[in-house]
């Protein structure tokens, strides 16, 4: 069945982390990684991929860290799939339609691109702020 990476999803609570402790707050990965239960190595590889996007932006020296490179309103679930996991695909006929073998005659190509379509629609419309809000209503967004 569909399951989302594991750098993907240490990314999400990286950067839902990062938005709920206010704007410009600088937080190390040990901290983040300790807090919500992740190994910091992993997270360190995520956390790159997301500062290359600059979802996030790093802070060199002794107190330095990870802190929001953007408002929580402005980044998207989508947009931290991109910047880990690259354009996103369910199937593989989706992107190389030759690499499949029944991709000519397949009843349910167009179902699947449906689905796919959906999924990213509802990631691209869901904002970090959005996620705090529903999920967790008694942190404040940093603004």
């Amino acid at each position: 069945m569909l399951q989302v990476s594991r750098k993907f999803e240490y990314g999400l609570h990286a950067v839902t982390y990062l938005a709920t402790k206010g704007s410009g707050r600088v937080v190390t990965v040990k901290e983040m990684a300790d807090l919500i239960g992740f190994s910091p190595e992993f997270l360190s590889k995520a956390m790159q991929c997301l500062k290359k996007a600059g979802i996030v932006a790093s802070v060199q020296g002794v107190k330095g860290g990870y802190r929001l490179g953007m408002p929580p309103e402005e980044i998207t679930v989508a947009r931290i799939g991109v910047a880990i996991e690259g354009n996103p695909h369910l199937t593989r006929c989706v992107i190389k339609p030759d690499s499949c073998e029944i991709a000519g005659h397949c009843n349910y190509r167009g179902y699947m691109r449906n689905l796919q379509n959906r999924i990213q629609d509802l990631m691209a419309s869901t904002t970090i702020a959005d996620l705090i809000r529903e999920y967790e209503p008694s942190i404040p967004v940093s603004q």
